[in-house]
């Protein structure tokens, strides 16, 4: 696999960040929370966030696993998706996305 085709790869493992109140207090704390790739763990996740974000080294990552719920659509009943979430706690300068929110 090529240098190019990993590094996209890394690119699509953080999907969005979530901003929230309660994330936006973190990112006070220089923890920042993304919805990430179910399949990913703690390793490929660290480089992808340094590689999206230069200059910041991670000094931990925590996993989060949100199971699915149930919905009502009228008359039917379905699912969410089960989602991942990843807290990043930081070393380095602030990620200017999450200033001032």
């Amino acid at each position: 696999m090529s240098k190019t085709a990993q590094r996209s790869e890394l690119y699509n493992l953080l999907k969005r960040p979530i901003v929230t109140e309660k994330t936006t207090s973190l990112a006070e704390l220089s923890q920042y929370v993304f919805e990430v790739a179910r399949d990913a763990n703690k390793i490929e996740l660290t480089q992808a966030f340094e590689l999206a974000f230069p200059g910041r080294k991670v000094r931990a990552v925590r996993l989060i696993t949100v199971p699915a719920r149930t919905k009502r659509y009228g008359k039917r009943i379905g699912q969410t998706q089960e989602k991942r979430k990843a807290v990043f706690s930081i070393t380095g300068e602030p990620i200017e996305l999450f200033t001032g929110v």
